[in-house]
C-alpha cells in the first residue's frame, strides 16, 4: 500500500492526551498538537491535515498544510548545508527541515546554495519512505513565466537564481520573466538559489532576458578605483596606510594619480562597499574579501572539474 507521508489526508480522530490528538487513516496513527488550531475538535471528528514524519521519527499531522507537497511546487529557503548530505530547506514544518540531495546540487560546492538562498522545490518520497525536496525541471520553471516584450530593456529586476551552466546562469525575476546572464556580465559565479539584482539588456525572440549585473556606465567604478581595490588584494593584510587625509606627493608615489582622482576612487569604492577607511588607512570589507575568496575557490574548482571532464573524454576516445 501506497505510503500517505507528505500528502493531505482526512483522517478520524481516535484519542487524545493533554498535549496532542491522535487521528488514523488506513490502520496508521498521526499525532496532532493540540498548541495547532484544534479547540473545535472532539474523538469521532475528521480532519484534514499533511502528514509526515518528523525529526524524531514520529508520525505527525498539521493542519498548517505546506505549499510544498508531493502534488505542489513552491519557493522554499535554505536553512543548513551539509557537504556530505545536501542542503536542508524549510516547507513551513514546525519540526522538521527537508533535504535536497547533494545528488541533485552543483558538483562545485561553491556553487551550491548557502543558507538565505531560495529554491523551486517539490517532494518526493523514496523506497524507504524518506521524505525529500527535489529540484524542479525547466519546464515547471517555464510554466511561471511569461514572455517579456521591449518595454523591459534597461528595466532593474530582482531574480533568483535556478540553474547554473558553463554558458552563463539563468534566473526568474519577481514579476516571471526567465533571464541569462552571461559570465561576461556579471562580477562572480553566483550560487544556485542567490538572488541578484539586475538589469536588462536585451528581450530575445523566445520572450526572455538577457540581463547584466554590472553597473551601468555612470554608475561603474573607474579604472583607478579598480586598481586601488587590485593592489588591496595583493597586499598581505589588505590594507594600504593611505587615506583622503594623505599628501598628494604619497599619492602620487603610491598610485600613480592624483589625489583628485584617488578621492573619487575612493568614494565609489566606499559607496560600493569594497573598502572602508580607518585611522587613516583603507582596507577592504569582510564582504569585499569574502567574494574575492569566493571568486579564488569557484576559478579553482572550475579548473579542476574541467581537468577531470577532459580527461574522461581523452579515456572514452
Amino acid at each position: 500500500m501506497k505510503s500517505d507521508l507528505a500528502t493531505v489526508i482526512q483522517a478520524m480522530v481516535t484519542d487524545e492526551n493533554e498535549k496532542a490528538f491522535f487521528v488514523q487513516k488506513n490502520g496508521q496513527t498521526y499525532q496532532l498538537p493540540k498548541a495547532e488550531n484544534t479547540s473545535e475538535l472532539t474523538i469521532g471528528s475528521v480532519v484534514k491535515g499533511f502528514v509526515y514524519e518528523n525529526s524524531s521519527k514520529r508520525k505527525m499531522m498539521t493542519l498548517d498544510i505546506p505549499q510544498v507537497n508531493q502534488d505542489h511546487y513552491g519557493w522554499v529557503r535554505v536553512t543548513e548545508v551539509r557537504k556530505d548530505l545536501g542542503v536542508f530547506v524549510d516547507i513551513g514544518l514546525p519540526d522538521k527541515d527537508i533535504v535536497v540531495s547533494l545528488d541533485e546540487l552543483p558538483t562545485i560546492t561553491s556553487l551550491w546554495p548557502k543558507k538565505g538562498n531560495q529554491l523551486y522545490t517539490t517532494l518526493i518520497m523514496d523506497k524507504k519512505d524518506r521524505m525529500w525536496a527535489t529540484l524542479a525541471e525547466d519546464s515547471r520553471i517555464k510554466a511561471l513565466s511569461h514572455r517579456a516584450t521591449e518595454y523591459e530593456l534597461n528595466k532593474d529586476k530582482k531574480a533568483t537564481v535556478f540553474r547554473l551552466k558553463l554558458a552563463g546562469t539563468q534566473l526568474i525575476t519577481e514579476d516571471g520573466f526567465i533571464c541569462f546572464l552571461h559570465p561576461s556580465e556579471r562580477f562572480y559565479e553566483p550560487t544556485l538559489g542567490e538572488q541578484l539584482s539586475v538589469r536588462v539588456i536585451g528581450v530575445k525572440p523566445d520572450g526572455t532576458l538577457n540581463v547584466s549585473a554590472r553597473p551601468r556606465a555612470h554608475e561603474a567604478i573607474s579604472d583607478d578605483a579598480q586598481m586601488i581595490l587590485m593592489m588591496l588584494k595583493n597586499s598581505p593584510t589588505h590594507i594600504m596606510p593611505y587615506g583622503d587625509k594623505s599628501s598628494p606627493e604619497a599619492i602620487k608615489e603610491a598610485f600613480g594619480i592624483s589625489k583628485g582622482q584617488f578621492k573619487r576612487a575612493l568614494g565609489s569604492l566606499l559607496k560600493a562597499r569594497q573598502i572602508e577607511q580607518i585611522d587613516g588607512c583603507i582596507s577592504m570589507t569582510e564582504t569585499a574579501l569574502a567574494q574575492a575568496a569566493e571568486e579564488e575557490r569557484t576559478a579553482q574548482e572550475r579548473a579542476q572539474q574541467e581537468l577531470i571532464d577532459s580527461q574522461e573524454v581523452t579515456e572514452s576516445e
